[in-house]
């Protein structure tokens, strides 16, 4: 099943219901017409905290920590570095001046860690009766008694991680997907775009990263992610506020100029230096198909000045291995490939489709920085065909490709996969799993730069 068809034929995830009015607020924010009525009952009888937590952007001094509710909540993480937590601090949700008082998703970013570091955690939240600004009451809290743990990023951090992509909320495929990652145990995983549709609600967002239907729902209590998104992934009104399910970085964890670039990554974990970019739509700014609803072009310039900076940090440059992880491709050695840059609408006699099969534009504003940098490896998906491109005279790096979605074995290299990267005796090795088979189909090795 090529790429295409499959996005016209998935399964649309959890769309019936309207479009909720605080959709379109800030993050953590509250639409005036979503507040519970005075008449409206206190307390339900749902569970408050209704998801396991997910471990949202692995850094090396911060850790989010995310998890749904059923109803108003005020949420709260306890961690500390004692197993038993005698030593744990609680941290509300939200940032400075008020909480983020929620019904949807709790977000909590605990700032301050000391890298490398094991710490344990768990959640809890205050159910809220909100009837105006002056009647607001603790209804009951609920508090999970399973204590969980996790390990900061640093130099000191073990060198391993696993990527994954393209995943478009399929369960078949997602499912086999985690379960290597869980044999795997890497200290982090990046989801390398497109785990979305078009997401129209909260609820359907949801259901992809915070009640998946597969059976280890607990992927990412222990094991952090790091997130690239994909073209999918700001489709639907649901997903031009991804925020709401999957949190930035704080405003201190970031330069003010890059406020906005809250996708984006630098993270050393051992001796690799992992850097995370955003290449956005697959179509152009100009492309009348999406009646000017996206700004990508400004967004990419942005990134390069923020690329530049962040591969002169001191503990990103001295890593030594250096490996770059964005969605679309940034080179491929097929000339009728459409390039993402066939000005105004994606077309032209000389090329396939009306979107960007490569990223001629992000491949010349970030692909100088990362050659002159020594970078060895780019992770790249969204062709859903797993591949292996070698360094040329126009890139020094490889170029991995990974799989997509389709479990039906049809089509040579049409497959999931869950790239694997680990440091062994002093060298960077990276496998690719062909998840539908269960075998390695792909192994490359990187010496020291």
């Amino acid at each position: 099943m090529k790429r295409r068809e499959f996005i016209k034929n998935a399964a649309i995830v959890a769309a019936t219901s309207s479009i909720p009015a605080e959709m379109m607020a800030a993050p953590g924010r509250i639409s005036a017409d979503k507040l519970p009525s005075a008449s409206e009952e206190a307390k339900s009888e749902k569970p408050l905290i209704d998801s396991e937590p997910v471990l949202q952007n692995y850094a090396e001094t911060s850790m989010g920590i995310a998890f749904s509710v059923s109803d108003w909540a005020n949420g709260y993480v306890i961690y500390g570095e004692k197993p038993d937590l005698s030593d744990g601090r609680r941290v509300w949700c939200g940032g400075y001046r008020m909480t983020a008082m929620d019904n949807e998703v709790i977000h909590v970013r605990l700032t301050g860690l000391k890298p490398s570091t094991l710490y344990y955690y768990k959640v809890g939240a205050d159910r809220i009766e909100y009837k105006d600004g002056y009647h607001i009451r603790i209804t009951g809290n609920e508090e999970k008694p399973a204590i969980y743990s996790f390990r900061t990023a640093g130099k000191e951090a073990k060198a391993h991680f696993c990527v994954i992509n393209d995943t478009h909320a399929s369960w078949k495929a997602i499912n086999p997907t985690i379960n290597k990652v869980m044999e795997l145990q890497p200290s982090c995983v990046i989801w390398n775009g497109d785990a979305c549709n078009t997401e129209e609600t909260v609820a359907a967002q949801k259901r992809i990263f915070f009640k998946p239907e597969i059976k280890r729902k607990d992927y990412a209590t222990t094991i952090p992610y790091l997130f690239c998104p994909g073209n999918h992934d700001v489709r639907g009104l649901a997903n031009r506020h991804l925020e709401r399910i999957w949190m930035y970085r704080q405003p201190e964890e970031r330069h003010s100029r890059d406020w906005d670039l809250g996708r984006n990554y630098a993270v050393r974990m051992g001796d690799v230096a992992l850097i995370g970019l955003d290449t956005g739509e697959d179509k152009l700014d100009t492309n009348p198909k999406f009646c000017n609803l996206f700004v990508s072009e400004p967004y990419r310039i942005a990134q390069r000045d923020w690329l530049r900076d962040v591969l002169r940090r001191p503990e990103i440059a001295a890593a030594p291995f250096l490996v770059a992880i964005c969605h679309i491709p940034l080179y491929d050695p097929r000339p009728d490939m459409n390039p993402g840059d066939l000005f105004p609408a994606d077309v032209d006699d000389k090329h396939k489709g009306d979107f960007a099969e490569w990223q001629r534009t992000c491949a010349k504003l970030w692909g100088p920085l990362l050659d002159e940098a020594g970078c060895q490896l780019l992770l790249t998906a969204h062709q859903h065909v797993y591949r292996l491109d070698m360094p040329s005279e126009a890139h020094k790096w490889f170029q991995i490709v990974g799989g997509g979605p389709n479990m039906t074995g049809k089509n040579e290299g049409h497959f999931p996969t869950v790239i694997d990267g680990e440091v062994r005796n002093g060298k960077l090795v990276v496998t690719v799993h062909n998840i539908y088979t269960g075998r390695v189909c792909g192994t490359v090795t990187f010496p020291r730069r």
